[in-house]
């Protein structure tokens, strides 16, 4: 299925439909279900070099909910895993998804079984609170055929049954390649969602990454519904540098309709609305994710 300006509009009514289709207290009800929280990766800098520091900011904010990108060598952000979760209840946060990248070096064909490395990365996200295992990018190794996309993505479900096994879930991340790479006449994306289990791979929909491969948030929302149990929330302009078509900005002042992607989410059963803004347009980070924040806020978040 393509991602035209069609399609775009046919789905955007349907959205509209959709987003209206709970009026009153039983709508006000879902959106009290939701969980908003921040990836950490929107201030990368500061966690690097200030990881405590960093969190108490967000704390500060209102934020009760992160997700790291920052998992290196068995520790978070530097931390052992039993002391960044420490350090997290300090600060009343919960870290309930993470994102560490699946590779097919991971996996060892012969043994049938993961390597020792990615098995205890799993055991470190469950004893650092996590719910969700997210792996963020596929390498481009095995996405230049599709026999050997097919073999990668198999992978997913074995991950999917080990994290089930520590009390997780798996869950995969999109970028921008999965909407313009075509394999056997398909995009990797809808390769992805046809050849995974809902129940051991959950979809985290990055709903401003998929503008620069061509793709539209809502149009996706709609083509699986039911599918996102976590969603990115971004916004995105004509980026002001880089090579990339867009870049993220503060929510609701860019072409995704932010707002209308995230109600129709919320109808289609997504759990978890992770705040990320990667440019910030001049502004200081932690401004910005001050700002989304208070955002989501209005819009009933």
């Amino acid at each position: 299925m393509g991602y035209s300006r069609r399609t775009f509009l046919k789905n955007s009514a349907l959205a509209v439909a959709a987003a209206g289709f709970l009026p009153g207290e039983s709508f006000a009800a879902a959106f009290k279900s939701g969980m908003v929280g921040v990836q950490l990766y929107s201030v990368r800098d500061a966690m690097a070099k200030d990881p405590s520091g960093s969190l108490k900011k967000l704390a500060d904010m209102g934020y009760k909910y992160v997700e790291h990108a920052g998992y290196k060598s068995g520790k978070f952000y530097g931390y052992a895993p039993a002391a960044f979760k420490t350090l997290l209840d300090g600060y009343g946060l919960k870290m309930h998804s993470g994102h560490t990248r699946l590779d097919p070096r991971d996996y060892d064909s012969a043994k049938k079984d993961f390597s020792d490395e990615w098995k205890k990365l799993v055991e470190d996200a469950a004893v650092a609170g996590q719910k969700y295992v997210i792996s963020p990018w596929i390498d481009e190794s095995v996405r230049k055929s599709y026999d050997d996309l097919m073999r990668f993505i198999e992978l997913f479900g074995k991950a999917g049954e080990l994290c089930k096994s520590h009390g997780m879930k798996f869950g995969y991340h999109n970028h921008d390649f999965e909407f313009n790479t075509v394999l056997n006449n398909q995009k990797v994306f809808d390769i992805i969602m046809k050849n995974t289990d809902p129940a051991l791979v959950v979809q985290q929909l990055d709903m401003g990454n998929l503008y620069n491969g061509g793709a539209i948030a809502i149009a996706i929302v709609m083509q699986y519904p039911d599918r996102f149990e976590l969603m990115h929330v971004k916004d995105e302009i004509k980026a002001t540098q880089g090579n990339e078509k867009y870049e993220s900005t503060i929510l609701g002042q860019g072409i995704v309709n932010t707002k209308q992607v995230c109600d129709v989410g919320r109808k289609h059963g997504t759990r978890y609305f992770i705040i990320e803004q990667e440019s910030y347009q001049g502004k200081d980070p932690f401004d910005s994710c001050k700002e989304d924040l208070d955002i989501m806020k209005k819009w009933g978040y």
